[in-house]
């Protein structure tokens, strides 16, 4: 399993954890290059349906490291582990960039190490766009989506998440903001600083709550 979709189901812990892991580029409806390392949504889809419905397993963990990529794959992914019924969590290491934003804040509870960092940028797009009113306002209403699925599942307000998407003081040759685990924590954007032990903790107690 782990070489073929990047999860552990069943662990032998207290309880049994799915673990779950997103890296690199996450992969839509189009093929990613060869050289680049994706989590494909098709792939996941399946796990989180089996996660719901498997009674065996208790609880999710989402490991995130992730550069972003296909904006609706991500979204839907997003709103799938929002969705579950079960104890579920999120650890951001290394990265949660872009549409790994949305991922890092869908779960109940998220956590995030502090050497970890978060790029909140607006909606980008590669290949051919046309230049009419149309293409914007279907820009606007994708961003609008994402930063309303975000202000719904974290502490940061849909004003205050714009506004960092749109700062033009730190990303050179674009607009955005980075922000590591503590100052992510403190924009309310991810709850808490954690490890591994933290984010499976919280989980253990929310199962142990239910039973």
């Amino acid at each position: 399993m782990i070489a073929e979709s990047g999860s552990v189901a069943a662990t032998r812990g207290r309880y049994a954890i799915h673990c779950l892991t997103v890296v690199g580029t996450i992969e839509g409806h189009t093929l990613s290059p060869d050289n680049q390392k994706t989590t494909k949504y098709e792939h996941v889809i399946p796990q989180l349906v089996d996660i719901e419905e498997d009674p065996d397993i208790e609880g999710l963990l989402v490991i995130l490291n992730t550069v972003g990529g296909d904006v609706e794959a991500g979204l839907a992914l997003a709103e799938l582990i929002a969705g579950l019924t079960k104890p579920s969590a999120t650890l951001v290491l290394g990265g949660g960039h872009s549409i790994g934003i949305p991922l890092a804040v869908s779960a109940g509870r998220s956590f995030i190490v502090p050497t970890a960092t978060m790029t909140v940028h607006p909606v980008r797009h590669s290949g051919m766009v046309l230049g009419v009113p149309q293409t914007m306002r279907y820009f606007e209403q994708m961003q609008e989506r994402i930063v309303g699925f975000v202000a719904k599942h974290s502490g940061i307000t849909s004003q205050r998440f714009t506004q960092l998407m749109h700062n033009t003081g730190e990303l050179v040759m674009d607009m955005g903001t980075v922000l590591n685990g503590e100052q992510a924590v403190q924009e309310g954007l991810i709850d808490a600083l954690g490890g591994l032990g933290d984010a499976l903790g919280y989980l253990y107690e929310e199962i142990e709550k239910r039973r």
